[in-house]
């Protein structure tokens, strides 16, 4: 049985993203894609609304995930962006989703990197609240923490309601653990899973949109074969090959085989009314506009994300660069930029288009080129850096060292992370960039609704004619922005001033309170250390404790008299004598807080100190003893409780403690150095120390800045997906028994189910749930195994059908004490009969008529064409000729000209129906010679 449910990114939702799914087949709890919503939406009318409920829009999604994680048994990411991984890293760290995840290398690359970059670009901004749950082993995340936590609270600006959502942002860290884990696929490998998951194979494939962007098919004895299949494009691109679903039409066409007719098809439906113009009417209306709007000295800011889709906008300008010898520069502002070309350097295999075909650039054409590109950037040594070598190419981290190196009058291209507009530098730069007249915002993706991104988005696309809309398949133009555009700008400053000095002494007054505890633990932890080795040694040496008690007795003796002194100073009031108040101060300071007491002298009279905890009750001098002397008088004395330590033991003995082991041994090392190493050592940790900078004391600021539009918008439609007629074509082609549309809104979800609904042989099993709904498909299956002994492995016969063995058993099913599995053992042919016999009903016989003997059935397995019998018996030389529909002559009778007399030796085969075959001719050689080719064309399973 199938059990589908939609956690995010469901059918018939305006919301689409993130995309995550939990699929459970029969006992195997799969969890499709892991998403992150974007964590700083817009403030809205709506939003007011859900803040004073505090139910943001990703909290009923984040619920979901959070309960359903500890339970997964298996991650499958398809895509590398935020809306299918961004999510993982948290629950990977907080809420147990430690399950076996599976995905491509360049995923596994990318969705760190994506993650990476979203990850730093929010904490660098806002406040995160990290909850009771966070990670406190991450000590260089949480290092700076104290800085901007102590200080955001002194900001003069009020939280905005995107802060006060409870969002579930992961440490870098987190990130780097949680992607360190996944297990890493080639394309068409399969890989058959252990432990729960026994029994299913998943087998990734090339779904086009991203570098290693993935189709996955998973097969199970019990529920068939599954295809999950979001986010395809099947058109060829500069860097990525189209999916393998579909193949192109020099190569056939079709669908791929092992992907076709699937048991159940999961795929999206989120463009299937959608009608994208030609990529080569969009790459020249981007290009126009670029170089247009550089020419008119001009600047463009472009959103773009940091990982995957980037990286066509880079080889497409790259191009167009070299082509028209354009001398502007293409700023990247992203912190993760150069690492993600590192990356993607390194797998060329990966790539596709014309990146794996030839070289990028105006000097990749000839050989000379290559050897002085090669030694002009020594420094690339991985495959494919000339292919991916942007010359014209600028990385900027922030938007401060982007304005440091160029002012904002020069023309140049800004690619800026990320798409949304949410936060980080494209936000930042949007409110200074869209207050130029003729600076130009080029948005190349939709967004996430409710984001600055999607905002613009339906500025224009409402702004354009009817017919010119994004989705009518005709290229829009430019609209100039006009009006005020109130935005949130979150940011980080530095301290200064009484707020710097404030922070500093807290700061300090930090530092000296968790040395003293430090140094505290580290006391007690000796002493207890010391107790326990004495307490060893009194258990080992039974014959020494009389010893050891009366020198105890000895080392109390003094104190038992100053409690004497103390109850006679009761007694006789404030005249009490120097000495008596002499050894009371010293008994006062022996502890720090009153609770541990030094007993005997100082260090110098060879006395050891030992620390007891000391529980006095009441008042020393009342008379509430049971002791009583024979005069009457009541006495009463410290006593030290005795408390019995119980030994932690298992079965091999008592545990030992490693935690001690590891520091006896460290103390050692530590002293078995010399002070040459010990000076070198700290000499090089203080070295580090200092290369590591130190980020300053900072606090978070949020300010309302009113933006005054001037710019210009335009939009070009680059996200590489499958428009909707490519979708209502692929479907059918795939024709899977039953099929899930997920990821798309209401119109795009009606639109394709009315399409399938008009192709007769397309399944009418199509499903569309909402979020959270459930859906099961087919019914409990119980699945048994069972172990063929070896003697009747031995027995069998075997008989070859296409790729498949088949044969016949007959045996006994028997369990062994060596194994839990049942064994299938050989049974004898008298046994069988025997059984056979007294299952069939007693019948009267005949006086003299022999018992009938119940013969064994053979099965033949196949399907006979008689086209392929035709060929089978031209190659033994026996002429057969189809005379109708199902009727094959052979032999003589095939010829022209045949006589009467000829006709005794032919045969003809006929077919009368699905699975029956008739063999009519007199008795000769042809007929016998004929059915051998019948049977040989058959797998013949002998009973």
């Amino acid at each position: 049985m199938i059990t589908f449910t939609p956690l995010s990114g469901a059918a018939r939702t305006p919301r689409t993203v993130p995309l995550a799914y939990l699929l459970q087949v029969d006992d195997v709890r799969i969890l499709l894609d892991c998403g992150s919503p974007d964590w700083c939406p817009e403030p809205s009318a709506d939003d007011a609304e859900e803040s004073t409920e505090h139910v943001p829009p990703w909290e009923k999604y984040c619920d979901a995930l959070k309960e359903c994680a500890p339970s997964v048994d298996l991650v499958l990411l398809s895509h590398g962006d935020l809306s299918h991984t961004g999510l993982y890293p948290y629950a990977h760290a907080h809420w147990g989703l430690t399950a076996p995840a599976y995905t491509t290398l360049p995923v596994q690359a990318m969705a760190r990197i994506a993650a990476t970059e979203d990850v730093e670009g929010i904490r660098d901004e806002q406040p995160v609240d990290d909850g009771p749950d966070s990670d406190q082993s991450t000590g260089s995340e949480n290092s700076a923490s104290p800085a901007p936590d102590a200080a955001s609270h002194s900001s003069p600006s009020p939280p905005s309601p995107c802060i006060m959502k409870r969002r579930y942002i992961a440490t870098v860290q987190q990130v780097h653990d949680a992607f360190d884990s996944v297990n890493v696929l080639r394309y068409s490998q399969p890989c058959h899973l252990q432990g729960k998951c026994q029994g299913l194979t998943i087998i990734p494939f090339n779904a086009g949109h991203t570098l290693g962007g993935t189709i996955w098919k998973i097969r199970s004895p019990s529920a068939g074969t599954i295809l999950y299949a979001v986010d395809m494009n099947h058109m060829r691109e500069r860097h990525l090959d189209g999916t393998v679903l579909i193949r192109q039409a020099s190569a056939g066409g079709g669908v791929f085989e092992s992907l076709a007719r699937p048991d159940l098809l999961i795929t999206d439906a989120e463009r299937a009314n959608v009608t994208t113009a030609r990529r080569k009417d969009r790459d020249a209306a981007l290009l126009d506009c670029v170089t247009a709007t550089l020419s008119s000295r001009n600047s463009l800011l472009l959103p773009c994300d940091s990982s995957t889709r980037v990286l066509e906008l880079l080889v497409l300008l790259d191009q167009h660069w070299n082509y028209s010898r354009l001398k502007y520069p293409i700023c990247l502002l992203s912190r993760t930029g150069r690492e993600m070309l590192t990356f993607v350097r390194s797998m060329m295999e990966w790539l596709g288009g014309t990146i794996s075909k030839e070289d990028v650039g105006e000097d990749g054409t000839g050989h000379g080129g290559r050897d002085r590109r090669r030694r002009d950037d020594d420094d690339d040594e991985a495959l494919g850096a000339f292919a991916l070598r942007f010359r014209h190419l600028e990385f900027f981290p922030n938007p401060q060292s982007l304005m440091q190196r160029y002012s904002s009058k020069d023309p140049k291209l800004i690619l800026a992370v990320p798409p949304t507009l949410s936060h980080g530098p494209s936000r930042s730069l949007f409110a200074q960039f869209a207050e130029i007249p003729d600076n130009v915002v080029l948005l190349t993706g939709r967004s996430e609704p409710g984001t600055l991104g999607r905002l613009l988005f339906d500025k224009w696309n409402n702004a354009q004619r009817e017919e010119a809309k994004w989705d009518r398949g005709k290229i829009g133009s430019n609209i100039m922005m006009d009006g005020v555009l109130r935005l949130e700008i979150h940011s980080k400053v530095p301290l200064q001033g009484a707020e710097l000095e404030e922070f500093l002494a807290k700061e300090r007054a930090a530092k000296e309170k968790e040395a003293a505890q430090q140094a505290a633990m580290a006391r007690q932890q000796r002493m207890l250390e010391a107790d326990e080795g004495q307490s060893e040694s009194e258990s080992d040496d039974n014959s020494d404790s009389d010893d050891e008690e009366n020198e105890v007795e000895r080392t109390l003796g003094e104190d038992l008299m100053d409690t004497t002194d103390d109850l006679k100073r009761a007694r006789e009031g404030p005249n009490a004598s120097s000495r008596s108040g002499t050894k009371r101060k010293r008994g006062e300071s022996g502890g720090a807080d009153g609770t541990e007491w030094a007993l005997g002298n100082d260090v110098e009279d060879g006395v050891t100190r030992i620390s007891f905890d000391i529980y006095l009750k009441g008042n020393v001098a009342k008379a509430t003893s049971f002791f009583k002397s024979a005069e009457g008088q009541t006495q009463r004395f410290r006593m030290f409780p005795y408390v019995e330590k119980k030994r932690k033991v298992d079965e091999y003995g008592e545990i030992v403690d490693v935690g001690m082991w590891l520091r006896k041994g460290r103390v050692l090392e530590e002293d078995a150095e010399d002070e040459e190493a010990k000076e070198a050592r700290r000499r090089k940790e203080e070295e580090e120390a200092k290369k590591v900078p130190r980020e300053p004391p900072s606090k978070f600021v949020t300010s309302i800045a009113e933006v005054q539009l001037a710019c210009r918008l335009f939009f070009v439609d680059l996200e590489g997906l499958n428009d909707g007629r490519a979708v209502k074509t692929i479907v059918p082609q795939v024709n899977p028994r039953k099929m899930i549309l997920i990821h798309a809104p209401q119109a795009a979800t009606e639109s394709l189910i009315e399409s399938c609904a008009n192709i007769r042989a397309m399944t009418k099993e199509i499903y569309a749930p909402s979020q959270g709904e459930t859906v099961q498909i087919g019914q409990q299956t119980n699945s048994f195994s069972i172990s063929l002994s070896d003697e009747l492995l031995a027995s069998i016969k075997m008989s070859r059908f296409e790729d498949n063995e088949v044969g016949y058993v007959a045996g006994r099913i028997s369990s062994l004490a060596t194994s839990t599995i049942p064994v299938l053992l050989p049974a004898s042919s008298a046994s069988i009969q025997s059984q056979v016999a007294t299952q069939q009903p007693l019948q009267p016989r005949m006086l003299g008529s022999r018992p009938k003997q119940p013969l064994p059935q053979s099965t033949m397995i196949g399907e006979l064409k008689l086209t392929a019998l035709k060929a089978r018996l031209a190659q033994v030389g026996i002429q057969a000729e189809l005379v109708g529909e199902g009727v094959l002559i052979c032999g003589a009778a095939a010829r022209r000209g045949a006589t009467a007399e000829s006709l005794e030796d032919s045969v003809a085969v006929r077919k009368t129906g699905r699975g029956r075959v008739e063999l009519e001719g007199s008795v000769s050689d042809i007929y016998y010679r004929v059915r051998k080719e019948i049977y040989a064309l058959h797998a013949l399973v002998a009973a």
